[in-house]
């Protein structure tokens, strides 16, 4: 009976957990705004004490700041938010790329992530890049890096990159349909294709400094689309959860 108890709280933290995110995620609960236990309590249809390790689980995930009288905020970022974070990712899948490359991987092992790239490859032909391209880009590409940080075989490692990719702007398709809308999309595409090639090439021949490097410089990609979006109110509102940043901040 107290097992089955402790399931039903962990699923009730779980279902507040994901409804207070979508409502901070799409702009519902604006950056600044207070929430409370009693607020998030009504909000989800949840009791308190589920309520309150979902709120606290958002502060992990950065979503959330804590309030010294008590409560939580929706945080707001600045550019320099969003770049560190995707640096930070960007550092932890190099270092997962080099501890595939340097510990060593098969043929059977690369081959996933080579049929990621053929069918990332058929997208990328497409003419025009259609949204719902880029939208099977999203999910082939989060199915590329997810492949690549298993390679690691470094459950710490895996868990940090999960982390940092739970981050608001730092997964690795985070900035994917601001990328759709620009003029130079498919030049973007080709050149994270490019690299994720390279670091495929890498690991199979067992250069880890260079595969480390190439996943570092991927990462900058998100971030030099960042940029462009910032400059462009059309693009910036392509981006989930561009509510949450602020404006002119840096």
């Amino acid at each position: 009976m107290a097992e089955r108890d402790s399931d039903r709280a962990v699923s009730q933290t779980v279902r507040a957990q994901i409804a207070l995110r979508d409502l901070i995620l799409s702009g519902a609960l604006r950056p600044g705004e207070r929430i409370s236990e009693l607020q998030a309590v009504e909000t989800t249809g949840v009791s308190r004490t589920p309520v309150r390790m979902a709120l606290v689980r958002l502060e992990e995930e950065g979503l959330l700041e804590a309030i010294p009288s008590g409560g939580f905020m929706v945080k707001a970022f600045s550019e320099r938010d969003i770049l560190d974070s995707i640096e930070l990712r960007g550092t932890l899948e190099g270092l997962a790329a080099r501890f595939a490359a340097e510990r060593g991987v098969s043929v059977r092992d690369l081959e996933p992530l080579r049929e990621c790239l053929e069918q990332i490859d058929e997208l990328v032909l497409q003419d025009p890049l259609s949204i719902d391209a880029f939208s099977a880009y999203v999910a082939l590409n989060a199915r590329f890096h997810a492949l690549l940080g298993e390679l690691s075989r470094s459950p710490p490692v895996i868990r940090q990159i999960d982390r940092v990719s739970a981050l608001p702007f730092a997964s690795p398709s985070g900035f994917a349909m601001a990328q759709a809308a620009m003029p130079e999309a498919r030049q973007i595409l080709m050149i994270a294709q490019d690299h994720h090639r390279i670091v495929i090439d890498a690991i199979a021949n067992r250069e880890g400094a260079r595969a480390e490097a190439v996943m570092r410089e991927h990462a900058r990609v998100a971030a030099r689309t960042l940029r462009s979006a910032l400059r462009n109110r059309t693009h910036l509102d392509l981006l989930p959860a561009s509510a949450l940043i602020k404006a002119n901040a840096v």
